[in-house]
């Protein structure tokens, strides 16, 4: 591997800086790991000649002293992001030939900021997924399985699991995701990386392909604390494009990575523990707690007693919206049409042969509790519960600074040996220690600590309330750090 791919966010940032390399050498290297990895299947899109085009760009900025805080440096977009002139398919057959005349509001930022894009990295279709299995253009691979064992393929996580596997093999020292119900956070943890999911509202959703609009945000994904924040500082920002955008300036998240937490105090909820679960999960967490102590933060246990509901909530409401959101692609307007002799045999065809199984089985249970005979029995009652639960949510957080469980109950699992495979139910069970985050819109950090029984990375996670992304940046990094150990 090219010494520069070894570099942080950081790293390569202060030596862009200093004139150690240019920009073009390190985009020339981040595009040659590209092909090195090609079997990992991280990319949908590579856009080398942008690339490249972007690098001369940065190295005339960084000549004349106006370089942006992100001149040159390389960052690979989950292909939910629409980018203008660039392939965006959202992992689906139904947009395979779409490309956007327009850019979205957070990629258009961190343009302006001067990174390059070198490519649109692969997904679950729509974003629906735990494991990148859906894609229409096959699985992503972790990189930290690839280590371990080179006979089997385990699954990076999803459904940003290409934006991971992307970090984590050293091709991009940062990678743009987006997390409806965990799909930054799960990923970095099966990957081992660090995946931050910002407060609903603090990065503009505008341009992102929608898959639930009440869950869904953007978010950073990288080697360490301090370059998820770097990342986060150019991304977040309000935008009157989007209705839900936070009137907030824009903020320097950096300052927050490496501050005293002497003092803070973190819940451990003790309705989070669930039976049966893994002994290394539970060691991996009974640690964290001991590092945090060590660090001067104050440890409470804390009781969430409807968080037991939050999973099938969370699944009722992200369906509901999913079966509306998708309505929009009937072969009409944009991506596949297949045509046929009349308008409504023209919609069943299109969307047969364009959904994949799991978006198909999303968009009917959405349809299905949205329908005039079960609206109060599921929409309805899920939204009350989603109230109760931010509001049991912020009761416990008036008593702590944040809360503290694991990213997932599981660790990456072999492609070849899905033991969800025949029970998609089971895997959105595997979905419960992050659902509830995008429910509440709180913002959250999962941060390598540790590894599984068998080898593979295993991730903790730090919950702050809405707009407290200092808090879980200052968590994060102690945990970071002691997980480096």
């Amino acid at each position: 591997m090219s010494e520069l791919t070894k570099l942080t966010l950081q790293e390569a940032r202060e030596g862009l800086r200093a004139g150690s390399f240019s920009a073009s050498e390190l985009i020339d290297a981040s595009l040659e790991q590209i092909e090195v990895h090609a079997g990992l299947n991280a990319f949908i899109t590579v856009t080398a000649d942008r690339a490249r085009s972007d690098a001369r760009r940065a190295d005339q900025a960084l000549r004349a002293g106006k370089a942006g805080p992100l001149a040159g440096l390389p960052i690979a977009v989950k292909d939910m992001f629409c980018t203008e002139g660039v392939q965006t398919t959202a992992g689906s057959r139904i947009l395979k030939d779409f490309i956007p005349p327009y850019e979205s509001a957070v990629t258009e930022r961190l343009w302006t900021a001067g990174a390059a894009l070198v490519g649109k990295t692969n997904m679950d279709e729509f974003a629906m997924g735990s494991s990148t299995l859906t894609s229409s253009y096959g699985p992503v691979l972790n990189p930290a399985g690839c280590a371990l064992a080179s006979d089997q393929a385990f699954v990076a996580g999803g459904s940003s699991g290409g934006s991971a596997a992307a970090v984590a093999a050293g091709i991009v020292p940062a990678a743009l995701g987006t997390d409806t119900g965990g799909s930054i956070r799960q990923p970095a943890s099966f990957c081992g990386i660090v995946g931050l999911k910002p407060t609903y509202g603090r990065c503009s959703r505008w341009g992102i392909v929608s898959y639930a609009s009440s869950l869904d945000q953007a978010g950073p994904m990288a080697r360490t604390v301090r370059d998820a924040a770097i990342m986060l500082s150019s991304m977040a920002a309000y935008d009157e494009r989007d209705s839900t955008s936070a009137r907030l300036p824009a903020s320097d998240f950096e300052r927050y990575v490496g501050r005293s937490v002497k003092g803070l105090s973190i819940g451990v909820p003790v309705d989070c523990r669930l039976d049966g679960m893994r002994p290394d999960i539970e060691a991996m967490w009974a640690r964290s707690i001991e590092v945090l102590q060590e660090a001067g933060v104050v440890i409470r246990e804390v009781s969430l007693p409807l968080w037991r509901y939050a999973l099938p909530t969370y699944y009722i409401i992200a369906f509901a919206e999913a079966s509306s959101n998708l309505a929009r692609y009937d072969g009409v307007r944009y991506g596949l049409r297949v045509d046929e002799a009349s308008l409504d045999e023209m919609y069943a065809s299109t969307r047969a042969e364009g959904f994949g199984d799991e978006v198909k089985r999303r968009i009917i249970a959405g349809t299905f509790v949205l329908s005039a005979g079960h609206y109060d029995a599921y929409f309805d009652r899920a939204q009350r519960a989603r109230r109760l639960l931010a509001e049991e949510f912020e009761g416990v957080m008036a008593e702590v600074d944040a809360l503290l469980y694991p990213t997932s109950p599981i660790p990456a699992f072999e492609v070849g040996n899905n033991p969800y495979a025949d029970d998609p139910v089971a895997m959105y069970l595997t979905d419960i220690f992050t659902v509830t985050v995008n429910l509440l819109g709180a913002p959250a950090i999962s941060v390598p600590f540790g590894t599984s029984d068998e080898g593979m990375p295993l991730g903790m996670q730090v919950i702050a309330s809405r707009f407290q992304e200092g808090t879980v940046l200052q968590l994060g990094e102690i945990l970071f750090q002691a997980g480096k150990i």
